[in-house]
């Protein structure tokens, strides 16, 4: 059996990943192996076309796969990484998605031949619109790198970064921060109703709003900053909205305590 990936973790992020990488053909099913634990989870990567089975010590004995990623929750990634020693001589690079886990964790569980690389996803992941930032330690190869984000790229946006000591901060923003929008949508949809407009309404227009307006950002060569002046008329309504909430720069501050908190505690999750 020619193994390229072992997947262990099938749950949402781990099968919106692999999803990607089958739909896109980075990957034919026969090259990856899955291992989950959870029946439910291993039957739908099953139903895929991949080899699956609930133990790392399933994987057959003579496998050397090219990665292998590991897409559990921190609070197991330990345990979890620990099944996978067998595979630390050096051949085999192993990919983490788990917030706040540094390489220094894995290199000590796997040993210090094991190439090792961090990458930070994102929910909008799932429908291929995600923001994948990675890092990569010394032992990783210039053509594995390359592998690595051929691979993410099925799944959105993926852009690394050298000082992994950044990584909290780049959790703070693009790891979390698909929930302060889905909050911003919450309270914009919240304020609508409150204008007088019908529920449903009222949470077309913040959904559409925010996805058009994001479009637009990413698609237009302009600075943001540019495009808001674009929509904002001298005394008119748009900049009666902005005063409240550029008024002693509220927002931004409020985004900047906010994404301090999450680095934080991604700094604690990490220890």
């Amino acid at each position: 059996m020619t193994i390229r990936l072992v997947l262990a973790g099938c749950g949402n992020m781990g099968y919106a990943m692999l999803s990607g990488w089958l739909k896109s053909g980075k990957l034919a099913p026969s090259a990856v192996f899955v291992v989950e634990p959870n029946a439910d989870l291993r039957q739908r990567a099953a139903a895929l076309g991949c080899d699956t089975a609930p133990d790392a010590g399933d994987i057959p004995a003579d496998a050397v796969p090219e990665l292998v990623v590991i897409a559990v929750k921190p609070q197991v990634i330990r345990d979890v990484s620990a099944a996978y020693k067998r595979f630390g001589d050096g051949r085999t690079t192993f990919v983490s998605v788990a917030a706040g886990t540094p390489s220094a964790t894995f290199e000590a569980i796997l040993g210090h031949r094991a190439p090792i690389v961090r990458c930070m996803p994102n929910t909008p992941a799932a429908i291929g619109r995600g923001m994948m930032v990675v890092f990569s330690n010394k032992l990783v190869s210039e053509d594995t790198k390359r592998f690595v984000t051929d691979l993410l790229s099925a799944s959105g946006e993926v852009t690394t970064i050298e000082d992994e000591g950044l990584m909290d901060a780049v959790t703070a923003v693009s790891g979390s921060g698909p929930a302060y929008i889905f909050h911003f949508i919450e309270a914009l949809t919240v304020a609508a109703e409150k204008a007088g407009l019908p529920a449903a309404t009222a949470q077309l227009l913040a959904k559409q709003t925010v996805y058009g307006a994001a479009s637009l950002a990413i698609e237009s060569d302009e600075e943001p900053g540019v495009l808001r002046q674009q929509v904002t008329s001298p005394n008119g309504t748009t900049a009666a909205a902005l005063a409240v909430l550029m008024g002693e720069d509220r927002l931004t501050n409020l985004l900047t305590e906010a994404v301090e908190a999450a680095r934080l505690r991604s700094i604690e999750l990490g220890k």
